[in-house]
């Protein structure tokens, strides 16, 4: 209920001010709406929304928030619409847990760091390339006809070989991104009311969606190393859970890599269940250090026992919602059947355009390149987190990916820390919604892949400054 009050409070602040303002006039900007009413970027922005959906206000990005023009002479006395019927229209339909996300999507107040975001800074995504390949696609008057309902054979082909020996092109489905990806797989694994198994913490986006096809998320405990078999063995057999969520390269939120001495441990323990694992591997091409990355674990299971996820959108640009997912037998079947029922296919355009950009040599050049600047970001950000913050605990420093994930000292409140950070102008995630059940202490997830180096470090110093506050 807090955020719900403090929602009402920003929206009765600009209310008051709006009707008090002739039109035109520019209203209190997000930054200092978050600081008058501690609030996050979240509310303040979902506060405006309404009132812009009232007519009201009128959000100009960029430029900031000004009093609309009124429509008619009596205006300054209309009441805003009366939607409180939905309320009882809806009162028997449990609500979509889309908050955390809703947060982690929202783009940060002009002037603040971000320090959080799930895609790499527009300097570091491949524009030139991916228009080229764009207008390539565009003009072949085919693309713009029906494709297969699991996509492009020729991209499907490409997805295949990067899951694996065991993975063919027929295996491979076509998705709108990865998280719709992700809703696929689990709605077409499990069950409503079912459980399933994830790691903790894990990404989550996947928690809701699993939760949004009514799935029950269990947690089992994971650390630098990854996932810990022996309690995933235990969490199968205590919960007959048929399905693991798992982020075995560069997990998100902690950057951590399923160690080699358990990725069998882990796949004989998904296979003695007789349960699926659904292998989100999010991060292949954003991979940071010279050591080659390890095969999926898709690559080592020859009896279809791994649903494969694979998105193109990290490493390419928020827009380009192109991913697949690789499931055989039965699995597979029912794969296709959501995807048929959810959308029928993704745009012949987008998987064209997708086509050309992974098949030409800029797309080598582009990672090349990628791996060089995170590089220089990751540890730009570890360095000034030693420097400014060294009471703050950084679990592991990851070998890719776009995120670390550190451990904030006993007795911080890690959501009102992430308000107070923004109010600073600096925006983070707090680590409570990472976990599907309570977590074990404050934690925060801080993005190197978002902003430039020295952003990055003006970034901690501010942490630091609301810290020592």
């Amino acid at each position: 209920m807090k955020d719900g009050n403090t929602e009402h409070r920003v929206i009765q602040d600009v209310r008051t001010a709006a009707r008090a303002l002739p039109p035109g006039s520019r209203l209190p900007s997000v930054r200092e709406l978050m600081a008058r009413h501690r609030a996050s970027p979240v509310t303040v922005q979902r506060a405006l929304a309404r009132l812009a959906g009232e007519g009201l206000v009128v959000p100009r990005p960029g430029r900031g928030t000004f009093v609309a023009e009124r429509r008619g002479a009596h205006a300054t006395t209309t009441q805003p619409p009366d939607l409180g019927w939905q309320e009882v229209a809806l009162a028997d339909r449990p609500p979509l847990e889309a908050a955390s996300l809703d947060q982690l999507l929202a783009s940060s107040p002009p002037g603040a760091i971000p320090l959080t975001g799930g895609y790499v800074h527009p300097d570091l995504q491949p524009l030139a390339a991916l228009g080229a390949a764009t207008a390539r696609a565009a003009r072949r008057p085919e693309v713009w006809g029906r494709l297969p309902v699991a996509g492009l054979e020729e991209l499907r082909s490409w997805f295949a070989r990067e899951a694996g020996e065991h993975t063919r092109t027929h295996d491979v489905v076509i998705c709108n991104g990865g998280q719709p990806a992700l809703s696929t797989a689990f709605r077409a694994l499990a069950a409503p009311g079912e459980p399933v198994l994830v790691e903790s913490p894990t990404y989550l986006g996947a928690i809701a969606a699993l939760r949004a096809a009514g799935l029950r998320a269990v947690p089992v405990p994971a650390d630098e190393d990854g996932v810990r078999p022996d309690l995933l063995a235990n969490a199968f057999a205590l919960t007959g859970a048929r399905v693991f969520y798992c982020q075995p390269l560069h997990a998100n939120p902690t950057g951590a890599s399923l160690a080699p001495a358990r990725r069998a441990a882990v796949l004989e323990a998904v296979a003695a269940a007789g349960a699926f694992m659904i292998e989100d591997d999010w991060a292949r091409d954003l991979r940071i250090d010279p050591a080659p990355a390890p095969l999926p674990l898709a690559a080592e299971d020859p009896d279809g026992h791994v649903v494969y996820v694979r998105s193109l959108t990290k490493s390419v640009a928020p827009s380009l919602r192109v991913a697949a997912v690789s499931a055989r037998g039965a699995a597979g079947a029912r794969v296709r059947a959501a995807r048929i029922i959810d959308d029928f296919f993704v745009a012949g355009p987008l998987q064209h355009a997708t086509l050309e950009l992974v098949s030409s040599p800029a797309w080598r050049r582009h990672l090349k390149l990628l791996r060089a600047a995170l590089n220089e970001r990751r540890d730009a950000l570890v360095a000034a987190l030693g420097q400014h913050l060294p009471e703050w605990t950084l679990v592991t420093v990851p070998a890719g990916g776009l995120h670390v994930w550190v451990r904030l000292p006993d007795g911080v409140d890690d959501v009102a820390f992430t308000a107070r950070a923004a109010a600073a102008g600096v925006t983070v995630s707090p680590g409570r919604p990472w976990f599907a059940a309570e977590p074990p202490g404050p934690h925060l997830r801080l993005t190197y892949g978002a902003a430039p180096p020295p952003d990055l470090v003006e970034g901690v110093r501010r942490l630091a400054a609301v810290a020592a506050s």
